[in-house]
């Protein structure tokens, strides 16, 4: 009996010591060919801060076995909370830096899109300011073209402004002796003067013939012209300075066209000439004498 219990203790040793050994042995013989493919094989470039997003050195395995291996089935909690927690602040790292980055893309688009639309505006306000410049360039020239319309005008008048040219004639008989208007020549007068009301640019040439000789021809015709001159000044208004007298006596008269000489009155009479220059044509075109102290339109 004793002998039996002996015996079994013994075996129960040898079992035990021999469990653990033979466990190496397998794992030893299982790992040393993998350990030999792997030192076949070019190491693997090792990473480093400059490869991850977070600029920390990668997360290293854990390279130390124990008699389970890798892998304890037999790990508590903590253990496992104690390996994965590395992990678990890496990834919080990552969500981090993706929220970080997301922001500042959208930060970048938002500027991007302001420095777009304040671009947009101020080409829009260079374009307004064209459009200005080219309405007032217009503007100017059409003002310029006027001015200089204007001033054409204006020369030619200046240049022909003491050029008279005869509009109208009328002619007044009297009487041998007689100075005193008659009624038809005071309606013949009226016809000629009321149209030269109002109006600008026109002279009165009145001359007085008389027959006879001498001193006495000229002032009984000086006489008949002055009888005319003062109708028109008292009744017409014509002022003084647009009329001009003269008394020529017992001068002769012009030759007609059918007449070869030319002929000696025999009783009174008198020349009535309306000469106008080209102010009545600076007033049709709008560039009366009033509208000249007027300053051009900007």
């Amino acid at each position: 009996m004793k002998n039996r219990t002996i015996f079994t203790l013994l075996l129960a040793v040898v079992v035990i010591v021999a469990v653990p050994v033979f466990a190496q042995d397998n794992s030893a013989s299982q790992t040393q060919p993998a350990t030999q493919s792997t030192s076949m094989q070019p190491a693997a470039p090792a990473a480093t801060k400059a490869d991850s997003a977070t600029g920390k050195d990668p997360l290293q395995p854990e390279t130390r076995e124990g008699f389970w291996g890798r892998m304890n089935p037999f790990a508590r909690k903590k253990y496992v909370a104690r390996q994965t927690q590395p992990i678990r602040d890496r990834i919080n790292e990552l969500d981090e830096l993706t929220a970080s980055n997301t922001r500042a893309i959208k930060d970048t688009d938002a500027r991007a899109q302001q420095g777009i639309q304040l671009a947009s505006a101020k080409a829009n306000e260079a374009d307004q300011h064209a459009i200005d410049a080219g309405n007032k360039a217009q503007a100017a020239q059409q003002t310029a073209q006027q001015a200089h319309t204007r001033l054409n005008t204006v020369e030619q008048v200046v240049t022909n402004i003491d050029q008279y040219q005869p509009t109208t004639q009328t002619e007044i008989l009297f009487k041998p002796g007689q100075t005193v208007l008659s009624q038809n020549a005071k309606t013949a007068l009226d016809e000629m003067a009321t149209p030269l009301k109002n109006q600008r640019g026109y002279v009165v040439e009145v001359q007085g013939f008389s027959s006879g000789h001498g001193q006495a021809a000229i002032s009984t015709s000086q006489k008949m012209a002055e009888s005319v001159v003062r109708y028109l000044a008292l009744n017409h208004d014509i002022p003084i300075y647009r009329i001009y007298l003269v008394g020529m006596g017992n001068a002769p008269t012009p030759a007609s066209a059918s007449d070869a000489k030319p002929k000696r009155i025999t009783g009174g009479r008198v020349e009535i000439s309306l000469l106008k220059n080209n102010l009545e044509q600076l007033a049709s075109t709008g560039t009366t004498p009033a509208n000249q102290d007027q300053p051009l339109q900007k």
